[in-house]
């Protein structure tokens, strides 16, 4: 199964209140923090909720 390396880029500070709880649902605290999450929709929409503050890759 695919997998999705989400890396923060940016601040949550200023952001709206469902992006900056989207941020710590993805295990996302601070910049330069990465996860690696099960490619599946529920993740996706997520990661589609804070494009602005994260980068995306597809990992094996």
């Amino acid at each position: 199964m695919a997998q999705l390396k989400v890396t923060q880029l940016k601040s949550a500070i200023g952001g709206k209140q469902n992006q900056r709880d989207t941020l710590r649902s993805l295990g996302l605290k601070r910049i330069g923090d990465v996860v690696l999450k099960a490619d599946r929709p529920e993740i996706r929409g997520m990661v589609t909720t804070v494009r602005h503050l994260v980068a995306v890759e597809e990992v094996d």
